[in-house]
């Protein structure tokens, strides 16, 4: 795999039972891009490594007057000189390839569980610890990955100089094949500490991460209840703690760069000083005292990569657990489905709560608890990410069909929809059935002064379809952008459209030509809407109470609010409190007598004049009656001054 080939066609099946398997099998997808790596690396360390021999002959052709021998030296030296820098040039191309195409395998991977998951993923893992993952992991994962080649052709290298010394001067030679594997070795008793500081300096850097990432995705409302000093203070002492961490961790590497420093310094040493004396002893001549020790020299450089293989691996051993713990995850149901893909058409049931949706039909869903609204409406898109009873479209269970097939049948729109970056056209060009189109979807959702707006804000087109739309609309207003999510939603024209609070950030007047629109496009299509809006509530064709996880009442709006206490309750924002004053009141209401009765049927059947009060408050009341909360306080006003 070369980098022009990214992305992955499939980046395959991951190991993740664990962080060092998930290491391992990254290697193991890896093969042909680490042989590579390892034999330039080969060809640039054994370069590298032939120089002091070449250095060592040179001086001995020197002393012996050898004029040939010295100008064959030259010609090694030039070809060392060669192998040193191809093999260098490549074995960077290598490392860098493989380092960029396994952080791109991991990217895949990760977009494609998320993807995968979808609102499951948020639930079970922090969003702060998934963008952690999906940068900073994925740069120390590829870290380790691209290291290993280096470190086994420097590992190989050194086997073969020490080799190679025995075998040129067995009296030096043997000090260098007993010293050598004790500088490798000397460094490990500190890699244990070395790896849990770095585990908990990632640890800690993870959690700012997190802190950084949902403080920034709250902003707006930590503004609005003065809490950014607060998240701040917090994130100031998060970013502290890991600067500590850094610290010590940094300690302990720097100790062990430091004995990578001294040992090789004592082993030439002890090479010098027995060299020395093999040399006064005439054992071993001058050129052969120079190979040796210019070779000890020169190895103490493919030395220096079991120091970074050592870093690398604590650094990404916890990066991969992490990883490896976001890739384990799993949905509650098979996304394959054990039915063949099909889109069935029909009534719309749960259940659990024993909500029905008729087809064809507009029906809202009055719920008190928003966050069991959330569960209610993921559910009613079929394969949730929570386990339990399975939705019924025309009595088809929509877990037991592929995720795809669900999909295309119910289309779940929750309270916080994302506008991804883009044209508004890009931003629509969504698969959809045809028959609604981008200004059908437009006009009903009320997005006419969001196309000025993006307009405005675009300085080189005119055509509000090609305007820009930055990350997330981060430019746009709530309601402008809860209005676009809208749009797309329309669009796509699904069987079966299930919204959660569309209009809770739009003002009551567009509110209501809201629900004109999505009542107009979606005749004869089944719409499932969650909401407290009195406005879209009146549009509805049914409208259903769930209360604790089951529905207790079914009708219509006007209905339920007079004879529904809970249904008012949640509908009126009315408190316990005015609800028991409010069932006081009407004791006394009924002893009023004959005075009262006009009073009566006024609220039972919105019409008659009110005794007791001015022509003028009559005709205002006869004027809001639509308006039962309107109603209602007027109602107990008029009976106060009685």
């Amino acid at each position: 795999m070369q980098i022009q080939d990214l992305p992955y066609p499939d980046p395959g099946v991951p190991d993740a039972r664990s962080g060092p398997r998930f290491l391992w099998w990254l290697g193991r997808n890896q093969l042909g891009g680490q042989f590579k790596s390892l034999a330039w690396g080969l060809l640039h360390f054994v370069s590298v490594s032939a120089l002091p021999f070449c250095v060592g002959f040179a001086v001995q052709a020197v002393v012996d007057r050898s004029g040939s021998r010295l100008a064959l030296t030259g010609g090694l030296m030039v070809l060392c000189g060669a192998g040193i820098a191809v093999g260098d040039t490549f074995l960077h191309r290598a490392a860098v390839t493989n380092w960029i195409t396994a952080a791109a395998r991991v990217q895949q991977l990760l977009a494609r569980q998320a993807a995968h998951l979808g609102s499951a993923l948020t639930r079970r893992v922090a969003a702060g610890e998934v963008v952690a993952v999906s940068t900073g992991d994925v740069e120390k994962i590829g870290w380790f990955v691209e290291a290993l080649s280096r470190f086994l052709a420097a590992a190989l290298t050194i086997v073969i100089v020490c080799v190679g010394l025995f075998v040129y001067q067995p009296a030096l030679g043997v000090v260098v094949a007993v010293g050598v594997p004790l500088l490798a070795v000397s460094v490990l008793p500190l890699l244990p500490r070395a790896t849990r500081r770095a585990d908990v300096q990632r640890e800690k850097a993870g959690r700012a991460t997190e802190l950084a990432s949902d403080t920034v995705a709250g902003l707006r409302v930590l503004r609005g209840i003065g809490g950014e000093e607060l998240f701040l203070d917090r994130y100031r002492r998060a970013s502290q703690e890991v600067r500590h961490a850094a610290v010590r961790s940094a300690r302990m590497w720097a100790v062990i760069s430091a004995i990578q420093v001294l040992m090789p310094g004592l082993l030439l040493i002890a090479i010098v000083w027995h060299g020395v004396r093999l040399a006064r002893e005439g054992r071993i001549t001058v050129g052969e005292l120079v190979t040796v020790y210019s070779a000890v020299m020169v190895m103490s450089y493919p030395l220096r990569h079991f120091e970074e293989i050592a870093m690398a691996y604590s650094f990404s051993r916890p990066s991969a657990k992490r990883a490896a713990h976001v890739l384990s995850l799993e949905r509650v149901t098979d996304t394959g489905g054990t039915r063949a893909a099909e889109a069935p058409a029909g009534d719309l049931y749960d259940p659990d709560t024993g909500l029905l949706a008729p087809s064809g039909r507009l029906t809202a869903v009055v719920c008190g608890d928003p966050d069991a609204a959330g569960r209610l409406a993921e559910r009613l898109g079929g394969h949730p990410a929570e386990e339990g009873v399975s939705v019924l479209l025309d009595g088809v269970p929509l877990d037991e069909l592929p995720l795809d097939s669900a999909r295309t049948a119910v289309l779940v729109q929750d309270k916080d929809p994302v506008l991804l970056s883009g044209s508004l056209r890009e931003l629509l060009d969504v698969p959809s059935s045809g028959a609604v189109g981008a200004e059908e979807a437009l006009a009903a959702a009320q997005c006419g002064d969001v196309l000025v707006a993006l307009v405005q804000g675009s300085l080189d087109t005119e055509d509000p379809m090609d305007a820009r739309i930055t990350e997330r609309g981060r430019s746009l207003s709530g309601g402008q952008r809860q209005r676009l999510a809208l749009a797309r939603s329309l669009i796509t024209d699904p069987e079966v459209l299930v919204l959660d609070e569309p209009t809770s950030a739009v003002d009551s007047h567009t509110e209501a030509r809201i629900a004109d629109g999505v009542r107009e496009l979606r005749t004869g299509r089944t719409t499932v809407m969650f909401t407290s809006s009195p406005l879209l509530l009146d549009h509805a064709d049914r409208v259903v109470l769930v209360h604790e996880g089951a529905v207790v009442a079914v009708g219509a709006h006007r209905e339920l609010l007079r004879s529904e206490p809970r249904y008012r309750a949640v509908v009126t924002r009315e408190t316990e409190e005015e609800s028991a004053s409010r069932d006081e009141q009407a004791v006394p209401r009924s002893e009023l007598g004959s005075r009262d009765a006009p009073l009566r049927g006024a609220a039972e059947h919105d019409e008659g004049p009110l005794r007791g009060a001015s022509d003028d408050d009559d005709a205002s009341l006869r004027g809001s009656l639509d308006d039962e909360t309107a109603l209602r306080s007027a109602l107990e006003e008029i009976e106060e001054s009685a």
